[in-house]
């Protein structure tokens, strides 16, 4: 008998927004700063409305360490929510080795996305690419904002992080 693998789940902060299907993008937005700004505007500049999945605290954590993340998910979130580009804001919730294109097709197909964005470099484009192509949706590669991550900011303020 198959092992029944455990599913994604989305808890709403902010949203779903109504009408026209959404751009999705999930990501940790640990530590917000002009980069993440950028990104995210430059999704909404195309149009469609903007959802973001933040991964919850325990994920990040796992995959990032145990200093992170630096702030709580329900605050990463609750910033997210506040900026005039994003119309939509959700927390993912889910055992962290549940990571693959398959469980965030399954999360986000009752959004019924009309394109997921990431940024260039993504570690995990091939497997978002293959998330986009099982939702019908179009896929997005958008330019790094070179110097502005989460762990450069981490690193300038803290060397031994």
């Amino acid at each position: 008998m198959p092992m029944e693998v455990p599913a994604l789940t989305a808890r709403w902060v902010a949203g779903p927004p109504g009408g026209a299907s959404p751009a999705v993008v999930t990501g940790v937005f640990d530590v917000l700063h002009v980069g993440h700004l950028r990104f995210l505007s430059s999704i909404r500049d195309r149009g469609l409305p903007l959802v973001v999945g933040v991964e919850d605290d325990r994920r990040v954590s796992a995959w990032k360490g145990p200093d992170r993340p630096v702030n709580p998910d329900e605050e990463r979130a609750e910033l997210l929510a506040a900026l005039r580009c994003v119309d939509g804001v959700f927390i993912v919730s889910g055992p962290p080795e549940v990571n693959g294109w398959d469980a965030y097709a399954d999360l986000l197909r009752p959004l019924d996305p009309a394109a997921l964005a990431i940024t260039a470099g993504d570690p995990h484009t091939d497997a978002k690419r293959r998330g986009a192509e099982a939702l019908g949706a179009d896929f997005w590669e958008l330019p790094l904002t070179r110097g502005r991550s989460t762990s450069a900011t981490l690193n300038r303020l803290s060397p031994s992080l």
